[in-house]
């Protein structure tokens, strides 16, 4: 059992956790067996995703302190909180990605920001590419005007060579 003060800590650094995070997933995850968790737990971690498991009274309290407007008393299960500070689709892609594969992982809500979201929104937000997706996309589109011009050029260069090529054969 955990002293007040302890409680008080918790929901200090929980609502401090949630005003400086991207994203924020909360899943049932009751019924997950012991391995499906250790797995689900690695996954995010390698992500930069924190897991963690609180209380859903601890967690109003923490919501309330961050002014974000969600009730996790209101939420279903045993209730983990993943925390997302680098990439704001990180923790509802893998989430979800994994709750495909295990029945007993569900997702109960989240928030973006500080905007509460659905179920909906953030199955909706884990179908979005990822920060490294998205800055691939846009080398790539930068680059692409580039290639083609030095594709040009190097076009003119081998017509030239031909034309002294084909020179240089019939005087031969």
């Amino acid at each position: 059992m955990q002293s007040k003060d302890q409680k008080k800590e918790i929901v200090k650094d929980l609502a401090q956790m949630l005003k400086s995070s991207k994203a924020v997933v909360f899943s049932d995850f009751k019924g997950l067996k012991m391995k499906d968790l250790s797995k689900l737990k690695k996954e995010l971690r390698e992500a930069g995703v924190s897991f963690s498991v609180f209380k859903k009274t601890l967690i109003s309290i923490a919501l309330k302190e961050a002014k974000i407007d969600l009730d996790a008393k209101g939420m279903e299960g045993q209730i983990a909180v993943s925390v997302s500070s680098l990439d704001e689709v990180a923790a509802a892609k893998i989430i979800e990605k994994f709750a495909k594969t295990n029945e007993n992982l569900k997702v109960t809500g989240g928030i973006l920001g500080t905007k509460a979201m659905s179920i909906e929104e953030v199955k909706v937000l884990a179908k979005l590419p990822g920060k490294d997706e998205l800055l691939a996309k846009l080398v790539g589109t930068l680059n692409a005007p580039i290639s083609g011009f030095a594709n040009v050029l190097a076009g003119n260069i081998r017509g030239i060579l031909q034309v002294l090529k084909g020179i240089a054969e019939a005087k031969n």
